[in-house]
């Protein structure tokens, strides 16, 4: 998914904003720490296509080819994931739950 220019600066304070919203996985990265770019785009992203600012990252896995991210959506953390690429773009956003509890 790509946003114009002004699209991702209409994001900039949502996910200044998403910043606080981090779960500490208890993969060695601390929650103070912050998500890192790629996480970033997701969590933007996944904002976007679900249109509920109310995300948390539960994950992420890194690779040279993307880093695959899991994202919580809303007061029950629906689980939905993403693919993020070192250029700040994002793919492969889907929702990992069942569907027919939405």
């Amino acid at each position: 998914m790509k946003f114009g220019k002004l699209g991702v600066l209409a994001l900039v304070p949502a996910v200044a904003a998403l910043s606080a919203c981090v779960e500490d996985t208890g993969s060695g990265t601390s929650a103070s720490a912050g998500p890192t770019a790629a996480e970033q785009a997701c969590l933007r992203d996944v904002t976007a296509t679900t249109n509920n600012p109310d995300v948390v990252l539960l994950g992420s896995e890194f690779s040279q080819a993307g880093t695959l991210v899991r994202v919580g959506v809303g007061p029950d953390r629906a689980p939905w994931q993403c693919v993020a690429y070192s250029d700040g773009t994002t793919d492969a956003i889907e929702f990992l739950g069942n569907e027919g509890t939405l």
